[in-house]
C-alpha cells in the first residue's frame, strides 16, 4: 500500500469470540463496515462484524481471544485512493492529506507551505513552513493558525489555501 494513512489502532481482546477493541484515529469511523478489508502492519484484515456502541471489531478468521491477541497494538491503514472512494465528504470537509503540502496565501503573498496539521482540543491547527521570502530577521521558520478561524478558501486540486488575519500571527511568532 502506497502512502499509508493510519486510521485505527487495535487494542486488547474483548470477550471470548475473537473481538478486539479499536481506537479510531480518523474522523470517519463509518468507513469500518462488515466485509471491508484493510492493511494492518504486514497483514490483511477483513471485518466480519463491528459493534459501534463499544468500538469493537471481529475480524474474519480470528475466532478466539488467543488468535485475536496477535492483533493487539497493530495499526490499521487506509490510503488516499481508498479514503476518497470510501468516504463522502460534506461541504467544507477535507482530508488532511489533501491539505498538507498546499501553498498558503494571504493578500496574494505566499506565506509558506502546509507542513502538518495538529489537533489540540478539537481545534485543527495548520503548521506552515514559512516561505524564505517571508523570513526576515528574527522571523520564525514555522507558525500555526486555527483552520476554521483563518481559512477563506481551500483549493485541494491546486493545493492552495487562501487565508486571512494570519500575517499578524506570523509576525508575533
Amino acid at each position: 500500500m502506497k502512502n499509508k494513512i493510519p486510521i485505527a489502532k487495535i487494542g486488547k481482546t474483548y470477550g471470548v469470540k475473537g473481538w478486539v477493541k479499536v481506537h479510531f484515529l480518523t474522523d470517519f469511523p463509518e468507513q469500518f463496515k462488515a466485509g471491508k478489508t484493510f492493511e494492518a502492519d504486514k497483514i490483511t484484515l477483513t471485518i466480519e462484524n463491528i459493534n459501534r456502541k463499544n468500538n469493537t471489531i471481529k475480524f474474519l478468521d480470528f475466532n478466539t481471544p488467543e488468535e485475536a491477541k496477535k492483533l493487539t497494538n497493530r495499526t490499521i491503514y487506509s490510503d488516499e485512493t481508498q479514503s476518497h472512494n470510501d468516504i463522502k465528504l460534506k461541504k467544507d470537509e477535507y482530508f488532511w492529506f489533501d491539505i498538507i503540502g498546499s501553498e498558503v496565501y494571504e493578500e496574494d503573498k505566499l506565506l509558506g507551505i502546509v507542513e502538518d496539521i495538529n489537533r489540540i482540543n478539537d481545534i485543527d491547527y495548520i503548521v506552515v513552513k514559512v516561505d524564505k521570502s517571508m523570513q526576515t530577521d528574527g522571523q520564525p521558520k514555522r507558525f500555526l493558525f486555527d483552520f476554521k478561524r483563518h481559512i477563506v478558501e481551500v483549493d485541494t486540486k491546486n493545493k492552495k489555501l487562501i487565508v486571512q488575519d494570519t500575517i499578524p500571527i506570523l509576525e508575533a511568532s
